[in-house]
């Protein structure tokens, strides 16, 4: 079987993959269990140096990557680039701090000494999503690789070019060959591979039937897995906030990747006190985002992933308009490009509301009290993110304890950083990347007591 990308600006071939057959998956797997076994020996400071080769390497080369990436899933060129750069920091970040977040904890007891040590615990499989082909994957592979654990990836069919460049940059590096392999194969070949003993836990960015799938094959085998799946990001502005910097920033949480982030503000909810002003704000400066090739540094949308896709977000958004929702801006598909798009009396009960929107579509919802805001941004069965824009700090203290997602970002779009652990709840997942909390998903926390 073979497995083609298809550039979704110009509908041209990007790269077509021979997949994998039993064999060869065999011979990664056996190759992953014996690298593990040099590998977890091997001390900080020689995984540390390796990681930074490969920051190098990101750095040197992100041009040709970013390249395949916006031929294969049509992200703008500046933020593929944007995107190969955030990789390179990551892992800067894991080669600098790892050793400080595995670091062996005392713990005072009866005993001579006790303590908890960090432990690898071997090959672990990741499951990614295409939207960010090489972010997803490095936000893994770089504290997995650094705990003294191995990768194995299963990337999206539609990013198999830019999965086998993320092999390149390890292979350029300079790291053992078995550290990372990308494994093109379909997802039918997921649950088996799942169930084989050389695969310790599973990690997967993606949808939540993917999520649910892989998870309760993980869980039949009783085998550790993180879920980071989709959201539904409520962007809150009150009356109050610093209106010019809101109206720039709530843009950028919804249209930047084409809309199409887990982490994007979805959901609009506008203070009735201050909903015209910050609305036609908004919209102006919608109005102003160029749309174009995804290859021209110019450009700020670019298409959608796929058309199939496109599709569906048109399917969404004309269900909610026989609801009763509104277009203020845009509203249409041509192929796989769909224009920046503002929907207004937008209701909880709305499928705009109630679903994710992967795409450059954004709800307007509007609040009269704190109560009102809180409430609406936890009606969603999502739970991966909220932003909220004011400038009264003891509303921001009141509030921030009241919201049901795993992050709240103040005066800001919620996004990743490597310094601070990025996870959701309810359908949004479960688990942590990044930061301390990431590294310490997939180790082995061994209490050792010494009388």
């Amino acid at each position: 079987m073979n497995i083609t990308s298809i550039n979704p600006y110009n509908q041209e071939e990007v790269a077509t993959i021979k997949a994998l057959n039993l064999d060869e998956i065999e011979e990664k797997l056996t190759r992953a269990q014996s690298t593990f076994k040099s590998w977890r020996k091997t001390p900080y400071k020689e995984r540390s140096t390796h990681l930074i080769n490969v920051a190098k390497e990101l750095k040197k080369n992100k041009q040709e990557y970013a390249e395949t990436m916006t031929r294969e899933m049509g992200k703008p060129i500046s933020q593929a680039i944007a995107e190969v750069e955030k990789c390179a920091w990551v892992c800067e970040y894991y080669a600098e701090n790892s050793e400080r977040h595995l670091g062996i904890k005392n713990i005072e007891t009866e005993a001579s000494k006790s303590y908890v040590r960090y432990d690898p615990i071997g090959v672990v499989l990741a499951v990614m999503p295409w939207n960010y082909p090489f972010w997803q994957v490095f936000r893994f592979i770089a504290p997995a690789l650094m705990a003294g654990n191995i990768g194995l990836l299963k990337h999206a069919s539609n990013v198999m070019q830019s999965a086998e460049n993320i092999q390149k940059v390890f292979e350029r590096a300079g790291l053992p060959k078995g550290c990372f392999q990308n494994m093109a194969i379909g997802s039918d070949r997921i649950e088996n591979i799942v169930r084989d003993p050389r695969i310790k836990a599973i990690t997967l960015t993606g949808s939540k039937p993917a999520g649910a799938a892989v998870a309760s094959t993980a869980a039949s085998e009783i085998k550790k897995s993180v879920l980071e799946l989709g959201g539904s990001n409520a962007l809150v502005v009150f009356d109050d906030c610093d209106f010019d910097a809101t109206v720039q920033t709530c843009v950028q949480a919804r249209y930047q990747n084409t809309g199409q982030s887990c982490i994007a503000g979805k959901r609009l909810l506008i203070e009735d006190k201050v909903y015209d002003k910050f609305l036609s704000a908004f919209a102006k400066a919608v109005t102003q985002l160029k749309s174009g090739d995804p290859m021209d540094p110019d450009t700020y949308i670019g298409v959608m992933a796929r058309e199939d896709l496109a599709k569906e977000l048109e399917e969404q958004l004309q269900k909610s308009i026989s609801e009763g929702a509104k277009v203020l801006l845009g509203g249409h598909r041509h192929g796989a490009y769909f224009e920046p798009t503002i929907v207004t009396d937008v209701t909880p009960e709305m499928t705009i509301f109630k679903e994710e929107t992967f795409g450059p579509v954004i709800s307007i919802t509007t609040f009269k009290t704190d109560e009102e805001a809180v409430d609406l941004v936890n009606q969603s069965d999502f739970g991966l993110g909220v932003s909220i824009f004011t400038k009264d700090e003891a509303r921001v203290e009141k509030l921030i304890p009241l919201f049901e997602d795993g992050a709240v970002f103040v005066n800001d779009m919620v996004k990743s950083n490597p310094n601070l652990p990025f996870g959701g709840t309810k359908i949004s997942g479960y688990g942590r990347e990044l930061s301390s909390d990431g590294i310490q998903e997939f180790v082995n926390k061994k209490t050792v007591y010494i009388k």
